[in-house]
């Protein structure tokens, strides 16, 4: 991609980004994750409906007036976008694959994170952890990540998301934000997350595509395994096969959901065919 049409996808997407956050998540974001505590603002003289706890009676005494204390949440939340950028996240039957859905996700995420003043951090995984780009504030900051998830090009195909919950493990020092989009097509990831999420607010974010799920009837087909590159031929005109494919599917969702569980995290499934900002807004409002 040349940067003239890395430039205009950047700017497309914030604009997207910036107008789902500002109508739709905003308050939702905000509300979903709560920041650290209240710190004391300031003093105000006391209105009908003021919280008479917070009443300051030694302000009030001085000034000869009822004042009540003002208080502000301290945020300063760090969010974490683990990203698997493995080979299988090309998969795309539909309008969208899995990983420019998977842009799109974060970029919100993102706008949404800055719109509250929280620090945003990207790691993209692989095989390896391949970019790690700690936590930072502001608008730059927030185009930089985008930039660098539009532009990337990964080195391996595989997935091994245990160095990246490990890695994220031992650089995010405060309680962080962290969600982990990828189509958890792995294994063996399990005790990671769990010590990942005894000290961050994990969520996860399972995309699929509705060919991962389902092979259509077309007869004898040859398929290439996108991360190892074997190829095999496939009867997709026989039941049982399909219907074999179809189980494998549903054991590695399964055992997603069993991992997250165990964890005390949360998982949200997506398809590349669904309306992602509803399926946020949902989730956000339910935390």
């Amino acid at each position: 991609m040349d940067i003239a049409a890395l430039q205009k996808k950047i700017k497309l997407l914030e604009i997207k980004s910036k107008m789902l956050t500002n109508h739709l998540f905003s308050g939702e974001y905000h509300s979903a994750f709560k920041g650290r505590g209240m710190l004391f603002k300031e003093v105000k003289e006391y209105a009908v409906g003021d919280d008479i706890r917070f009443i300051d009676w030694n302000v009030s005494a001085r000034l000869g007036n009822t004042y009540t204390k003002v208080f502000e949440e301290e945020r300063d939340l760090c969010v974490y976008l683990l990203v698997d950028a493995s080979a299988s996240m090309l998969v795309g039957s539909q309008n969208l694959s899995k990983r420019e859905l998977m842009i799109e996700l974060c970029a919100v995420l993102a706008f949404s994170a800055q719109s509250n003043n929280d620090k945003t951090g990207l790691l993209l995984c692989t095989s390896t952890v391949e970019k790690y780009i700690p936590a930072n504030k502001g608008k730059n900051h927030v185009l930089y990540l985008l930039r660098e998830l539009v532009s990337f090009q990964p080195q391996n195909k595989n997935t091994d998301l245990v160095k990246a919950l490990q890695l994220l493990h031992k650089t995010a020092r405060q309680k962080s934000i962290v969600f982990i989009v990828s189509d958890f097509a792995d294994a063996g990831y399990e005790n990671a997350l769990r010590v990942l999420a005894k000290h961050h607010d994990v969520i996860g974010i399972q995309l699929y595509d509705p060919i991962d799920t389902q092979l259509p009837n077309l007869g004898l087909v040859q398929l290439q395994d996108a991360e190892t590159s074997n190829t095999l031929w496939v009867d997709m005109g026989n039941e049982a096969v399909r219907k074999h494919y179809t189980q494998q599917y549903n054991r590695m969702t399964a055992d997603a959901q069993a991992a997250f569980r165990l964890a005390g995290a949360q998982l949200l499934p997506i398809a590349t065919t669904q309306d992602y900002v509803q399926l946020l807004q949902s989730f956000f409002l339910k935390r």
